[in-house]
């Protein structure tokens, strides 16, 4: 886990801070699309990369043979916390005006990519993701599923029933890696958070997305990641799950880390 001096240290370099305003622009970039889109050497982009990879601040994703790079908000979030909130906001106004850049919607790729670490074991993790037990207290959401790929999903989502067929278990490997799809959002839901009927029927006019969550041991803690990717460009759920994720995921390492948690 990223240390508050090596976030500040990688922040520090113009150069990286570059790439991250790359990355804001276009999310989702291969080293040779940064390379090219800002005109440095693929060495001393590498470098770069690996420096703010080693801050959280840039996390990175498979696929196939590319290697993708993502805007990682989590350390800045913890940084606001721990700071924004205690000191003259002018004078952390980089900060917050960076925070707000890690957290805001990406042109031309709504995927959402956010890791983070987790004083716990993988097998820990792991029932905090699937047992009701866990997923109610820090998310107010629950599964009944047994958890094999292709097995469908019944979601309590904030005590709001949901099945539907495409509701399904993609991936399950027990304490590395878990995938679904996404809820379907009915008429039901929709009157639970009060949406007006414009929102109701943009999301329900969505295709389903999914979300991944990728699990590694770091040590004595557990490196997260959480991918939801799937999304139409300019869609408005994949807006609403960038601002939740976050909330959920602070939550849920709340719970793990103290024994308490505050539901979102």
């Amino acid at each position: 886990m990223a240390s508050i001096d090596e976030v500040f240290k990688a922040l520090a370099d113009t150069s990286r801070r570059r790439l991250l305003d790359s990355l804001n622009v276009r999310n989702g970039q291969s080293l040779r699309e940064l390379c090219s889109g800002l005109d440095m050497a693929r060495q001393s982009v590498s470098k770069h990369l690996a420096v703010l990879e080693a801050a959280n601040l840039v996390t990175t994703v498979w696929r196939g043979r590319e290697k993708l790079h993502y805007l990682n908000a989590e350390p800045i979030n913890a940084i606001a916390e721990r700071w924004i909130s205690q000191y003259d906001r002018e004078r952390v106004r980089a900060l917050a005006d960076l925070k707000t850049a890690l957290e805001a919607e990406p042109m031309g790729n709504p995927e959402f990519v956010y890791t983070t670490y987790i004083k716990t074991t993988p097998e820990q993790l792991w029932r905090a993701l699937t047992e009701p037990a866990f997923t109610q207290r820090y998310w107010n959401t629950s599964f009944k599923t047994d958890w094999t790929a292709g097995s469908a999903m019944t979601w309590d989502n904030h005590g709001v029933e949901i099945t539907d067929p495409g509701q399904v278990v993609l991936e399950s490997e027990p304490y590395r890696r878990l995938s679904y799809t996404w809820h379907t959002f009915t008429p039901e839901l929709a009157k639970r958070f009060d949406w007006d009927e414009e929102l109701a029927v943009k999301l329900a006019a969505e295709r389903r997305s999914r979300v991944t969550f990728d699990i590694e041991p770091a040590g004595q803690m557990v490196k997260l990641t959480v991918v939801h990717d799937g999304f139409e460009p300019g869609s408005t759920a994949a807006e609403m799950v960038r601002v939740g994720w976050p909330e959920v995921i602070a939550s849920l390492k709340t719970l793990l880390e103290t024994g308490e948690a505050v539901k979102v």
